[in-house]
């Protein structure tokens, strides 16, 4: 195993020459002043030889840069960390002309993360993690210290300084040659690490080494931001999902499922929720609503601004719910004062519905919410609230509640604009294809809330592939 570790660059050489003119070597394959022949026979042969060489050498030197210039500007062009990851992967193969390759990213304690792979299933990247730490070639290029900038073998099967474990892996996988190269800047240090194997010895030129040694170079800043970007991401994403309920109740003749898809983070302006509410009396209260907006930090792509509100608008619901739940217009109404109060700037939808699981008795109200879905025996069919403006557009908010009586066996949806825009080109084509998708469930499936909610984000696709801009929020509340 050829390990190179980082050396000291030479001192600079003052340039020699008068009148500030340098005398430069010539370049190989160049004649020197003093080299050149007068006229000695077939020197004119020799000469054309020697250009056609420098030229084919120039030409392939140019093809080279082209393929390097070619991957940067695809690693530029990647959007996400996963993204980032595979065209780091691909590019270096391709420039090393590797076919196999694994890298990890560095965890905050030090160690290798989850390894990502090129041509190796999870079956071979799970067999490469049992490799000893002092056998890694991974962990070896994410050392603070010692760490070497490049680690090569032109044989694993054979070479005698690597692991007995690692040879024996190298010979179940098919690996023969492989190369390192970590990915690290001055101010983050390691950030991944990366092996890349062929499947019998290898021996790579030291043009192919140059040009992966560059491209990691231009890579490793990029990545840096990505990961950046990750651990905020996952960190507000975290904290989002901490808004929302870790639970839902469970009453006597009552079951509940449900189901949240949350778009990402760098994509929405909105966010969604959810909730059961027990309340004193035995009876539940049910809430699904949208907040949207341009308060603080609110916009497009501004969905950590709008998930703050949402959890405060969640917050004050519930109280509202534990006081006054058997009248969902009054909560609602409650709501929509509290809204305009605090939160001028911003708007919300909401559907609320106040059960009584013994009777199995709903009495629910809506604002500016997509209809619920009743789904019975002999099919589904809407639950038609009265038609209402969104909370905080009007000077007073009040609408009508609905009142009705479940059959046993009944399951109700409620649900966000998300998904009824997910499974239609149209809000109302949605909706109407997410009451079929619902009646048209085999009867194992409307049995049960949690495969029915599960059910329908499965048959609901997206009706292109552009990534979703909406939360996919579903709760499914069971009559047994």
């Amino acid at each position: 195993m050829t390990e190179s570790h980082p050396s000291t660059p030479p001192e600079p050489v003052e340039p020699a020459g008068a009148g500030g003119l340098t005398v430069l070597d010539p370049p190989p394959g160049f004649p020197g002043p003093a080299d050149t022949p007068e006229d000695p026979e077939g020197a004119a042969d020799d000469r054309t030889d020697r250009s056609t060489a420098v030229q084919d050498r120039l030409a392939g030197r140019l093809s080279d840069i082209t393929s390097l210039h070619e991957h940067a500007e695809r690693l530029a062009r990647a959007r996400g960390l996963t993204a980032t990851l595979d065209a780091v992967l691909a590019s270096v193969a391709a420039l090393l002309g590797a076919r196999r390759g694994v890298l990890v990213t560095r965890m905050s304690g030090g160690g290798p993360g989850q390894p990502v792979g090129l041509g190796l299933d999870r079956a071979s990247l799970g067999a490469l993690e049992t490799v000893p730490t002092e056998q890694s070639l991974l962990a070896r290029l994410l050392r603070e210290r010692d760490r070497p900038d490049r680690l090569y073998s032109p044989d694993l099967t054979e070479d005698p300084t690597t692991g007995d474990r690692l040879r024996e892996l190298a010979v179940h996988l098919g690996l023969g040659g492989c190369y390192g190269l970590p990915l690290a800047t001055e101010e983050e240090g390691p950030l991944a690490a990366a092996v890349w194997f062929w499947d019998g010895p290898a021996d790579p030129s030291e043009c192919r080494r140059e040009m992966a040694r560059l491209y990691c170079e231009f890579a490793a800043p990029l990545l840096a931001k990505q990961l950046e970007a990750d651990r905020t991401l996952r960190t507000t994403e975290a904290l989002r999902r901490g808004l929302l309920p870790d639970h839902l109740p469970q009453a006597p003749g009552l079951r509940l499922a449900a189901r949240l898809v949350p778009a990402g983070l760098e994509r929405s302006s909105g966010s969604d929720w959810y909730d059961a509410i027990p309340l004193p009396d035995g009876t539940v209260g049910l809430t699904v609503g949208s907040v949207s907006g341009d308060g603080p930090g609110a916009g497009p792509c501004s969905a950590p601004g709008a998930a703050a509100a949402m959890g405060r608008v969640r917050a004050a619901l519930r109280a509202y719910a534990v006081l006054e739940g058997e009248d969902p217009v009054s909560v609602l109404g409650d709501l929509e004062l509290l809204l305009k109060t605090t939160e001028p700037t911003r708007t919300a939808t909401a559907v609320y519905a106040w059960i009584e699981p013994a009777e199995r008795r709903v009495t629910l109200a809506g604002a500016g919410h997509c209809p619920p879905i009743l789904v019975g025996r002999a099919g589904a069919e809407f639950v038609e609230t009265s038609l209402s403006a969104p909370l905080g557009m009007l000077a007073c908010w009040e609408a009508p509640g609905v009142e009705f009586t479940a059959e046993r066996g009944d399951t109700l949806l409620l649900y966000t604009e998300g998904l009824a825009r997910r499974c239609g080109p149209t809000l109302h084509a949605g909706q109407a294809n997410l009451r079929r998708a619902a009646a048209d469930a085999p009867r194992d499936v409307r049995i049960d809330p949690a495969r029915l909610c599960a059910h329908l984000l499965a048959v609901c696709p997206a009706p292109d592939t552009e990534p979703a801009t909406d939360d996919l929020m579903l709760l499914a509340a069971r009559f047994d």
